[in-house]
């Protein structure tokens, strides 16, 4: 019986490294997606001259999940009568927060950029979702330098855990 709960606890010990191993490696997948999300938003803006809510229905219908389900919440949210963009948009970023493995520091810039959009004439927009972008760039560096420094070690840090606590009840 004490064989089965060792393993027990190493098994879940390296599932929980393996776990945030695989978050640290899609945190610049999904950090790309949204990047290339507010390109496509950029070019509907200032070449098709679409409303937001079309823009945000033709990003969804062009991107990966989950950022697809970040636009088709706002252009879905965006249906009703009374909308509010700015508050649209500060629930879907918490949504896609939840859905993905962007962070903290992602969320914020998608907020900035929230309290911008529709706010200014096309190349004011514009201004913003390069500024945006270039956010976003300096956070894909930094997911870049956390998946390399930490993907391998959350792996064995999972195993080595496990294997020090059932040292430890024994």
């Amino acid at each position: 019986m004490k064989w089965i709960g060792a393993l027990m606890i190493i098994g879940i010990t390296t599932w929980i490294g393996f776990d945030k191993s695989h978050q640290l490696n899609r945190r610049p997948k999904h950090i790309r997606q949204l990047k290339n999300a507010l390109q496509i938003l950029e070019a509907e803006i200032l070449y098709s001259q679409s409303s937001l809510q079309t823009a945000f229905q033709n990003i969804a219908d062009q991107v990966p999940q989950p950022m697809s389900n970040f636009f088709q919440s706002l252009a879905h949210r965006m249906q009703s009568r009374d909308f509010d963009l700015m508050d649209c948009w500060e629930k879907s970023v918490q949504k896609l927060i939840n859905q993905s493995s962007l962070g903290l520091n992602e969320a914020e810039i998608l907020k900035q950029f929230g309290r911008t959009l529709g706010q200014h004439d096309m190349v004011q927009q514009q201004k913003h979702i390069q500024l945006t972008i270039t956010h976003l760039e300096r956070e894909l560096e930094e997911a870049r330098d956390e998946q390399y420094r930490f993907g391998k070690m959350s792996k064995s840090l999972g195993v080595l855990l496990g294997v020090f606590i059932v040292l430890l009840l024994i």
